[in-house]
């Protein structure tokens, strides 16, 4: 599979903002959140998640439709489509 790319916008003592690209074929690789966390997508699409035991599910980004996790979460994201998925990773930090 191919890697996402990532580019890191912001680092600050207070949060970190990574704008992440997923082309098709693409994934961010196994990675364990240390931080409380927001998505802020920039296309819609669907990606795949593959949690740390492997079970799969689906997770639908719309333009506008931010969500907040906490630290903690483990997984890997896939792009199982055949459309970019874009979206901007805000990490709130301690």
């Amino acid at each position: 599979m191919i890697s996402a790319k990532s580019d890191v916008q912001v680092d600050t003592a207070e949060v970190r903002v990574t704008e992440w690209r997923l082309v098709p074929g693409s994934a961010t690789g196994h990675h364990i959140h240390e931080m409380d966390y927001v998505i802020v997508p920039v296309t819609s699409g669907e990606m795949t998640i593959v949690a740390s035991g492997g079970e799969r599910s689906k997770a639908q980004l719309s333009v506008g439709k931010s969500y907040f996790r906490k630290a903690g979460v483990e997984h890997d994201v896939l792009n199982e489509t055949a459309q970019e998925i874009v979206f901007l990773e805000v990490e709130l930090k301690p």
